[in-house]
């Protein structure tokens, strides 16, 4: 019997003070994101995504990312990262401190058409810029997210070939900086073996010195701790994941929370794998995000008894 050994650490990047948070309709008070932000961070958090430089118009929930920067920047030990979609909101970042960027471009043209109102390579000529924008500073990090990596709300399923296609321009942009592709799971629809195939394919073909790969998942058919163990087993070192399961795409119609950071840390401590996040603490975030009005959560972790949970 093959058995497969864990890795002995893993990445977990938080994601709901961005992709959660930007789920819910009415705008949260700050004081109420930073309350929360704190609680992740006392349960051992050391990465995450604070929000997104976008427009306030489409997005109203992030208008405030800049004070939530703010309220944490004497944090030395936190990596900050903050999405960005376009020129302008790696330049807001940058002016506020923020070094570790994360561009979203989706494979899918109707993806990307609805989620940043323009195509593929326009995108991409974007992204040349920012990497431009990026090396010009110095002490910058680059997070590239491949939306729709698998499945698309509008076009069905997403063949690796079509991811190779976006990645290989993406890649020729970037040439040798030093960056993170995550391959994401926007509307919650891969399988196991559809994030096997990709990871091990892409990897396979664009993987080099100075890149580390990510995966971002949604639980929407139930697959969402599974698919993140299947991405470590295939080259992925970092999970995106979301504390009480908080969040959903409002730009992938179907799409519900992201896999809740509690259940797949269950799994990784089933594992002897080494996060540094303290369940018990992390509960006790989930618990203040479940509470947030307006927010929609699927956590396992939180219906247990908490002596069995933590």
């Amino acid at each position: 019997m093959n058995l497969l050994s864990p890795p002995a650490m893993v990445d977990i990047v938080e994601v709901a003070p961005r992709d959660g948070f930007q789920s819910i309709r009415d705008p949260l008070p700050t004081a109420e994101k930073i309350r929360c932000i704190q609680a992740l961070i006392d349960a051992g958090v050391t990465r995450l995504e604070i929000g997104s430089f976008v427009s306030p118009k489409a997005i109203p929930q992030m208008a405030d990312t800049g004070e939530l920067v703010a309220a944490f920047a004497d944090r030395a030990a936190m990596r900050f990262s903050a999405l960005v979609p376009n020129l302008r909101g790696a330049e807001l970042a940058l002016d506020h401190g923020v070094r570790e960027l994360v561009f979203v471009v989706s494979v899918s043209e109707s993806h990307n058409q609805s989620n940043v109102r323009r195509s593929v390579d326009d995108s991409l000529a974007d992204l040349a810029r920012i990497v431009s924008l990026m090396q010009q500073e110095g002490n910058t990090y680059l997070r590239l997210d491949l939306g729709t990596s698998f499945d698309c709300p509008f076009e069905g399923t997403i063949d690796w070939r079509q991811v190779d296609s976006v990645l290989a321009h993406a890649m020729a942009i970037c040439d040798e900086l030093p960056m993170e592709v995550a391959l994401c799971d926007t509307t919650g629809r891969a399988t196991p073996y559809q994030v096997a195939e990709h990871f091990s394919r892409l990897i396979d073909h664009h993987g080099r010195a100075g890149v580390k790969w990510a995966f971002h998942g949604h639980d929407t058919f139930g697959m969402g701790v599974t698919n993140a163990l299947f991405a470590l087993h295939h080259g992925a070192t970092a999970i995106d994941t979301a504390c009480a399961g908080l969040g959903g795409c409002p730009f992938a119609p179907g799409a519900t929370g992201n896999t809740a950071t509690e259940d797949v840390l269950h799994a990784l401590d089933g594992g002897k794998v080494y996060t540094g996040i303290d369940m018990a603490r992390l509960l006790l975030a989930a618990d203040a995000i479940a509470a947030l009005p307006g927010g929609q959560t699927a956590s396992h972790l939180r219906q247990v008894p908490r002596e069995r949970a933590a």
